[in-house]
């Protein structure tokens, strides 16, 4: 055990979720509190679904006479024997110091560092768990790709969690393929955070945006007006981080998620870092229609730069005052990883392009080769693609944003794939015609 340091107390991690990206997560983060004995405690909760689940018998922990592999074991129990998730990340050791925890209240117990990573439709019954449970000076990250989309508004799944347990949370996205990561092959991601100001006097590294807009009290009235639906009228104050932690700034958050093959930049972008994350998807399936028709890498390289644009200025339209994150900033989208390269990735090798390649390319509805394919899992990009079009219907800008308006049309069959290069020229005409004025 290592010292405390000029701090009498160190942070407890808890992460959110066990599937392959919340358990390498997990991996990630035991290694570093290992490392940094004077910030953190060395013990990692990792919150476990619990189910059943029966040993392969081509797992090399299979043994024919150990009553673990004869019948199916709960979960939670496979993995902390054996430091491995055996279901959802098979063949990769984890440090001993994961605790698999099928208690939610159990494991957020005395955590003041949240990380969560579960998929999307269940962070409202988890938040719910999680309240009056966890600490009330809790700071959460969030590493749930995706957007909380509908005809009433546009939230952040940072901005939800954060309202719905009365916390701050920040964000984590990236070009991060689980496995790659856990395989420890070198990989990048960004890291928003932003902390509010009664944290810390510490300010945070030099060349990071140091305002922040933040307030020890947050009037939700503003918030609701962004985003109606949420709590109404009601005012959320934040509770500050005890001085005997070290504090939760840029650094601290570098020491918890940077490894020598998972490169961390920090930025304070909380809302730009999870747009990236979640219009990416939209651009993917773009991507995947012109490779289906077998137009090549120019063609897909037009509609990634046209997805681009297209991911800033919807950044920049509806997110540029938000009251609980740093103002979208351009260079989120085209300098980091959880914007260009993200994109990238997924437009190379991702499930939605794959599905949307292959839709085209055979004929057959997306819906169809999504059942084929995803083993009952559902594609976000085409999700994604039907609420951000919902919204932009009702914001009345459906046309300033062509690509992502074409994506949907074809998807309900009002457009081909082929229509993609006149669909979207409107932008470089309106670009060009801007430029001329």
């Amino acid at each position: 055990m290592g010292s405390l340091g000029v701090h009498g107390k160190r942070h407890r991690v808890c992460v959110v979720g066990s599937g392959n990206w919340g358990t390498t997560i997990a991996k990630v983060v035991a290694e570093n509190v290992g490392e940094h004995a004077d910030i953190f405690e060395p013990e990692v909760q990792m919150w476990v679904f619990e189910e059943e689940y029966h040993l392969p018998s081509d797992s090399k922990h299979y043994d024919a006479h150990s009553e673990l592999s004869k019948k199916p074991q709960k979960l939670t129990d496979l993995i902390n024997h054996f430091h491995e998730n055996v279901k959802y990340l098979p063949g990769i050791p984890i440090p001993a110091t994961v605790i698999a925890n099928p208690d939610i209240a159990a494991a957020v117990k005395d955590a003041t560092i949240l990380v969560f990573n579960l998929p999307h439709q269940f962070i409202g019954k988890t938040c719910e768990q999680l309240h009056g449970n966890i600490v009330p000076y809790a700071r959460g990250i969030s590493c749930i790709k995706g957007l909380a989309v509908s005809d009433r508004g546009c939230e952040l799944f940072s901005e939800s969690i954060g309202q719905k347990l009365n916390i701050y949370c920040g964000a984590l996205s990236g070009a991060n393929i689980a496995n790659e990561v856990a395989q420890e092959k070198f990989s990048e991601t960004t890291v928003a955070y932003d902390p509010p100001p009664m944290d810390s006097k510490h300010p945070t590294p030099a060349g990071t945006p140091g305002a922040s807009p933040h307030q020890s009290q947050l009037d939700l009235t503003k918030l609701n007006n962004a985003n109606p639906g949420s709590t109404k009228g009601k005012k959320r104050k934040l509770q500050p981080l005890p001085s005997d932690y070290p504090p939760l700034n840029h650094a601290t958050m570098k020491k918890l998620f940077h490894r020598p093959y998972f490169h961390v930049h920090l930025t304070s972008d909380v809302a730009g870092v999870s747009l990236g994350g979640a219009l990416k998807n939209i651009v993917a399936l773009a991507a995947g229609f012109v490779d289906g028709l077998g137009w090549g890498d120019n063609a897909k390289a037009a509609v990634m730069r046209v997805g681009i644009l297209e991911e800033v200025k919807f950044g920049k339209t509806f997110f540029s005052d938000s009251p609980t994150s740093s103002p979208v900033r351009t260079e989120t989208f085209t300098e980091e990883s959880c914007g260009v390269a993200d994109l990238i990735t997924s437009c190379s090798g991702g499930r939605n392009f794959r599905c949307a390649r292959m839709s085209v390319a055979e004929k057959i509805p997306i819906e169809e080769i999504e059942k084929r394919e995803l083993n009952g899992q559902k594609l976000q990009g085409t999700s994604t693609a039907y609420e951000v079009n919902a919204f932009l219907k009702k914001e009345g800008k459906e046309k300033e944003f062509p690509l992502f308006t074409a994506v949907y049309n074809i998807l309900e069959g009002k457009n081909r794939p082929e229509e993609i290069p006149r669909l979207i020229e409107r932008a470089d005409e309106e670009e060009e015609v801007d430029g001329h004025t």
